[in-house]
């Protein structure tokens, strides 16, 4: 990836070569015109994204039509989009992770909508961008490109605990534990954790050893632990990581210490954290709320047990939250007309009715606070999807800078040598030496201004 992108950095450094100038939206005329929007949706989040596309098209004063394009996961449009960089013939709105989009703008490649957001004519009001949950609304604001905004988002995920709350019951009424509900502390999900590896739950259906915590090694774990433990993994002030501070340093210490009493599991399959936790073996999980469908699913099918989801446990007075999710960008190359006409669908798909729409269908997170006046028939009903919702204001989100994505591949190889008792101290060094060499490296690639 890294070579393909400085190859484009060639190419692009002359394609974009054109001085730049600041665009007059005001009277730029959007009528008629026809916007591509390539997205990764499948199933039932995507029939229900092309109800809100056909809404928009059928209303919109403009005549405008927008063409959603399901065109693979993440990556397989994260490639066709570093391959299309200035060029005609990428989409006019496309999915992006913070991470992918300051590659693209590594070269340009982007749409700044900050001047679209703040339009008096086309952008949004102070009063409803105060209505965007400030978390959400800042993710997509790059302190590495002089604070422009390459996204906006259309719906945010969160980690989270999830829990077997009858099995809980279980280890209090035995003496196992001695606190009520879920854990808060990290003391309290290692007891928890380490009585349920010794204590099967009454109602498992599978056979099999008990599993207290079952982690999946990914770098959104490792960012929802460290902030759980009060530090950061990327401080925005210097630019530069910090895999291997005091807080990161605890949290690996904590994590380490479960394995090496038996409490805690690697993960060995793709969403086995889910089956292991339908059938009552599994007790603690920590996941993407986007996953709440999932975990639902698959309680329901087998064991059938009380469950829900809660904060990760944390040493701060109150919850740390890790937000995240792709934003929806605006590749640049397009004519004015066509970019406003594109702005002008996205706006609408972040207003509140589409988001309204958007959230019960999806079952990812409303941008808009305003929102959750639609959402009560739906809060009753999904009582963790709730809970999950009044914890969104503690969130904050993972770094925003190019290289992201390779150093997240080694964040996770990292947790799994952690896992296997690894030195913490030694291996964060390390790792975060790794990881600011790799940002210095993508941010060489910025155009000289």
């Amino acid at each position: 990836m890294k070579r393909s992108v400085t190859t484009l950095g060639v190419v692009l450094a002359l394609l974009l070569a054109a001085p730049a100038f600041a665009q007059d939206w005001e009277n730029v005329d959007p009528s008629g015109q026809t916007v591509t929007f390539w997205h990764q949706h499948t199933r039932d989040r995507e029939t229900a994204l092309e109800k809100i596309v056909q809404e928009f098209n059928d209303t919109n004063e403009w005549g405008i039509t927008v063409d959603a394009e399901y065109q693979g996961g993440y990556n397989d449009i994260y490639k066709k989009m570093v391959s299309l960089l200035g060029t005609a013939d990428t989409p006019n709105l496309v999915v992006a992770y913070q991470n992918q989009a300051a590659t693209y703008e590594l070269v340009d490649g982007l749409v700044d909508m900050s001047p679209l957001v703040n339009s008096p004519k086309w952008g949004i009001s102070p009063e409803d961008q105060a209505d965007f949950f400030p978390g959400f609304w800042n993710s997509d604001i790059f302190p590495t490109f002089d604070n422009k905004r390459l996204g906006l988002a259309p719906n945010r995920s969160m980690e989270m605990m999830y829990y077997n709350a009858d099995w809980l019951k279980e280890l209090k009424a035995a003496g196992k534990i001695d606190f009520d509900g879920p854990p808060v502390t990290p003391e309290q999900f290692t007891a928890a954790a380490c009585a349920a590896s010794n204590t099967p739950f009454s109602g498992a259906t599978a056979s099999g050893s008990p599993i207290g915590y079952e982690m999946s090694a990914d770098a959104s774990r490792f960012a929802s632990f460290t902030f759980a433990h009060g530090g950061n993994v990327y401080d925005s002030t210097t630019n530069r990581y910090t895999l291997d501070s005091p807080a990161a340093m605890d949290a690996m210490n904590w994590l380490q210490d479960m394995f090496t009493k038996g409490c805690a599991q690697l993960q060995t399959e793709a969403y086995g954290d889910q089956t292991d936790f339908g059938n009552g073996r599994l007790l603690f999980a920590v996941s993407s709320s986007s996953g709440l469908p999932f975990y639902r699913d698959a309680v329901d099918a087998a064991a059938a047990f009380d469950w829900s989801v809660a904060a990760i446990p944390h040493t701060t007075p109150e919850p740390v939250m890790n937000i995240y999710g792709a934003s929806v960008s605006m590749p640049a190359g397009h004519s004015p007309e066509q970019t406003l006409a594109a702005w002008l669908f996205l706006k609408y798909y972040t207003g509140t009715k589409a988001q309204t729409e958007w959230a019960i269908a999806s079952e990812y997170f409303p941008v808009r606070k305003s929102v959750a006046e639609g959402l009560a028939d739906f809060f009753d009903a999904h009582p963790a999807y709730k809970t999950a919702f009044d914890l969104l204001p503690y969130g904050i989100s993972e770094p925003n800078v190019p290289g992201y994505d390779p150093v997240r591949d080694n964040i996770a190889s990292e947790m799994v040598a952690i896992a296997d008792g690894e030195d913490v101290a030694e291996t964060l060094h390390a790792l975060n030496q790794q990881a600011n060499l790799i940002l210095d490296d993508q941010l060489s690639q910025l155009p000289s201004n």
